[in-house]
């Protein structure tokens, strides 16, 4: 995973994380959004992207 990919995961995951405590979202779209909040800033951390792996899909510059 690049880091550009890991930087758009982790705003996008601070974002749903910020609407959901000034509850702008809740309910089950709010389950939904923190669930894969944890899933990017999980697979962030370790630089690694199950789906990724499974489709051979790359962020990783090429040297």
């Amino acid at each position: 995973m690049g880091n550009i990919d890991r930087i758009i995961r982790i705003l996008v995951a601070l974002v749903v994380i910020i609407l959901y405590f000034t509850h702008q979202i809740s309910g089950i779209a709010a389950i939904v959004g923190l669930v894969i909040s944890g899933i990017f800033v999980l697979t962030s951390l370790i630089s690694f992207c199950p789906l990724y792996a499974i489709l051979g899909l790359s962020t990783c510059k090429k040297e």
